[in-house]
């Protein structure tokens, strides 16, 4: 997830296919929550990566070419950040086009293992807070509302929040921290 430089593999997998069905690694399903459940599942979520950031360990690195848990928390909250971004112009805008996201370069460039893992907590708080808000305006009117990642993915509101809670959970998951994030 971060730049070869720090010697972590940048991912470069296309992970829209969650949408389709239940990833293997994680268990997220993305049939068994609904757009109403996204607010209490973003803030559930983020309560939880603030016990991880809590962690004694949280800056050491479980192997090499691994993100610590430091790490994989600055990521989500630019997720968070990011998600609520891309939402906002899907409802305001007609067929937004995204702007393309180098998730390893902006690890570099914030030095995400240096961070306050406290501060990163906060933040990453109040970034789910602002999405999750943001996902609680969703109406039936406004869900099938589209957007375009810049290699030409289309999403809907819908698709683009199972798409941000799925990266979320995954990385809960990654850091050891998973558990049943959806609601039947």
């Amino acid at each position: 997830m971060s730049t070869a430089s720090d010697g972590v593999v940048p991912d470069t997998k296309d992970w829209t296919w969650v949408l389709e069905r239940p990833c293997p690694e994680c268990g997220f399903d993305p049939a068994a929550q609904a757009i109403g459940d996204l607010p209490a599942l973003v803030h559930d979520t983020a309560m939880t990566w603030s016990e991880v950031l809590a962690r004694p360990s949280v800056r050491q690195r479980p192997a090499p070419g691994v993100w610590s848990d430091l790490e994989y928390g600055c990521h989500v909250r630019d997720v968070h950040r990011l998600f609520a971004q891309r939402l906002r112009l899907m409802l305001d805008e007609d067929v937004p086009t995204f702007a393309n996201w180098d998730q390893d370069a902006t690890a570099l460039e914030s030095d995400y293992p240096s961070q306050d893992p406290a501060a990163v907590a906060v933040e990453l708080i109040e970034a789910a807070g602002t999405v999750a808000g943001t996902y609680a305006t969703v109406t039936e009117a406004t869900r099938g509302r589209r957007g375009l990642r810049s290699n030409g993915s289309e999403f809907t509101v819908e698709t683009l929040g199972t798409y941000h809670l799925h990266d979320v959970v995954h990385h809960l998951h990654d850091v050891h921290a998973g558990q049943a994030w959806t609601r039947s």
